[in-house]
């Protein structure tokens, strides 16, 4: 009897395994041609009709096809699990099992960082928020603050104006005059903040538009033991153990006036911008509320007395932030609220 016909069993494995692509395609090959019932296992069954001469070699030469079959059917798989992940990594390139990377995340302006800061201080002492329109009239902005008409902070060079007698308004100040119009009962602690405008040439420490925030108190028995003490207070809590002194200043709505100023530890020279070689910064203005002020909105100067204050927060923001421009604060220039926060931070 012949002997099975091993290298047609072979060209056909071969063929099948040529369209074979996929790892189910794969163990189909595998199953029909090296399987139980496959031609190779039938012509292992045959070999009883073989002599006993040919029966060892042609048995060894199918086992040997068979284990080849079966090798080369595992390295296609090897090779078809290899194609598909490469795959899946091409139209999935995002492994969800892998450790995440957090985009960056944004952050609070400097100037909102100082005012929330500053805010939270004055909530120690009392002291609520309150807000107001930066378009406001003249009467908020400079008469009840007993600004006469003649004066230089009236003129064109200093406010600016709008339609209809308006202006943007120079101060926050224009906010705790709405508070005392209404008449709350006293104490009257309360504080504003927000951006002022003034015609102002631009430079290191000045700027066309720029925030304030203020506060005021009026209440019965206030002297200027109290604003002396509350303006220290402030002073020590927002910029630490530095030197502060007090020196008079002219304000039309207080009187006494004073301004606080800060050493300036960055000053190295008289180029230095923050100060301008001086070696101090002012930091705060402030005063009693003048008598006029007080009666303008029915208050008895003899009896009621106040005191206001009032914060550069676009300066402060920029000497927390190590900068020496303000301007630098309205340019988008993420390294500034980047140098703000990491100082929070440490």
């Amino acid at each position: 009897m012949s002997t099975p016909d091993i290298k047609a069993l072979v060209a056909a494995f071969e063929a099948a395994l040529h369209t074979a692509t996929t790892l189910s395609e794969l163990d189909e090959v595998r199953r029909i041609h090296t399987g139980k019932k496959s031609g190779m296992k039938a012509a292992l069954k045959s070999l009883r009709d073989l002599s006993a001469e040919e029966r060892p070699k042609v048995a060894a030469a199918i086992n040997e096809t068979m284990q080849k079959m079966v090798a080369t059917v595992e390295a296609a798989k090897v090779k078809a699990e290899t194609a598909a992940i490469d795959a899946k990594i091409a139209a999935e390139w995002l492994d969800l099992s892998m450790p995440g990377t957090t985009p960056k995340r944004g952050a609070l302006h400097p100037v909102t960082v100082v005012e929330r800061r500053c805010m939270a201080l004055l909530r120690r002492l009392g002291f609520s928020l309150v807000d107001g329109p930066e378009v406001d009239g003249a009467y908020y902005n400079f008469d009840a603050l007993n600004i006469p008409e003649h004066h230089p902070a009236r003129d064109a060079q200093d406010t600016f104006w709008v339609d209809d007698g308006l202006l943007l308004r120079s101060h926050t100040t224009t906010v705790q005059i709405r508070v005392l119009e209404q008449r709350p009962s006293l104490p009257i602690k309360v504080a504003s903040s927000g951006r002022v405008y003034r015609n102002e040439a631009v430079d290191a420490t000045h700027l066309a538009m720029f925030h304030q925030m203020e506060g005021l108190w009026v209440d019965k028995g206030l002297t200027f033991a109290h604003l002396k003490g509350v303006l220290t207070f402030i002073a020590k809590e927002l910029y630490g153990d530095h030197k502060i002194r007090f020196k008079p200043k002219f304000y039309p709505y207080t009187e006494p006036s004073v301004g606080v100023d800060l050493a300036c530890t960055a000053c190295n020279s008289e180029g230095c911008e923050s100060c301008h070689g001086a070696g101090w910064v002012t930091i705060l203005g402030a005063g009693m509320m003048h008598p006029k002020v007080l009666m303008e909105f029915g208050y008895d100067p003899d009896t009621v007395s106040g005191i206001a204050f009032g914060l550069g927060t676009s300066r402060m923001a920029s000497q927390w932030s190590g900068i020496s421009k303000v301007r630098s604060l309205y340019e988008m220039d993420t390294r500034v609220h980047k140098a703000l926060h990491r100082r929070a931070d440490k």
